[in-house]
């Protein structure tokens, strides 16, 4: 089957990511494995596999794996919400990820550098092209959608953290960090699916990071759907 023909999974690691997507999708099956719920819909137009991964760089890769190998997507789109790092970047803003790296993975005292999978020489995961140019041209009102470097790791960042981290700027030149895109960009990586993450901002990583995260998050939800939706009527 044609790449363009299969489905495209979509996959948020909380409901509010993908509850939008649910109501907007019509159900055509249900799968259940080990509590995970894979959702076959057909959305705007294109076959789709919704799923919530639960958070974290684990429940990510795992889930994802199994959406590939049990249903064989065309690409896989990760959807949520972030924190900014880059300080030009409001919340409700988007990000798409150029490139995705696993800025907790730290094996420098063998000499390798900070993010890369040691022995691997994979370090900066990239994004499919073509996804990232229809999403990329998507219009929000009141917010700008950007591709950016986006960092995973499975911490939730605060200004505490992000003061003692400098290097997810100044090294590793991080706009947004969360806790599943990297994992995901991984796995789809390494299966040779053509994958995007789209992120938008819910908190700036600062001292309001946890209360700007629960009072944002449906507007930051509401967003990335939007995206999605015009990546979907679009690919």
């Amino acid at each position: 089957m044609d790449r363009q023909e299969r489905a495209i999974g979509i996959i948020g690691s909380m409901d509010v990511e993908i509850s939008h997507y649910l109501k907007n999708s019509e159900l055509k099956r249900e799968t259940s494995w080990n509590g995970i719920t894979f959702y076959e819909t057909g959305l705007f137009g294109k076959k789709t596999v919704i799923v919530k991964s639960g958070v974290g760089k684990v429940f990510a890769a795992m889930v994802c794996e199994r959406l590939i190998d049990e249903f064989d997507p065309g690409a896989v789109v990760f959807t949520g919400v972030a924190g900014a790092l880059n300080r030009e970047l409001d919340i409700g803003d988007v990000v798409l990820s150029r490139v995705c790296i696993q800025y907790d993975l730290d094996a420098e005292p063998l000499g390798f550098p900070r993010g890369e999978i040691p022995y691997t020489h994979l370090r900066e995961f990239k994004a499919d092209e073509a996804l990232i140019d229809i999403a990329g041209r998507t219009k929000l009102e009141g917010n700008k959608v950007i591709t950016g470097t986006i960092l995973t790791g499975d911490q939730f960042m605060t200004t505490k953290e992000t003061n003692e981290h400098k290097y997810l700027t100044e090294e590793l030149h991080g706009d947004a960090i969360e806790m599943e895109g990297g994992s995901i960009a991984q796995v789809c990586t390494l299966n040779k699916i053509p994958f995007i993450i789209v992120r938008t901002v819910s908190d700036r990583a600062d001292g309001t990071a946890a209360a700007d995260f629960n009072k944002f998050l449906p507007l930051a939800a509401r967003n990335s759907f939007d995206v999605v939706k015009n990546l979907l009527l679009n690919y």
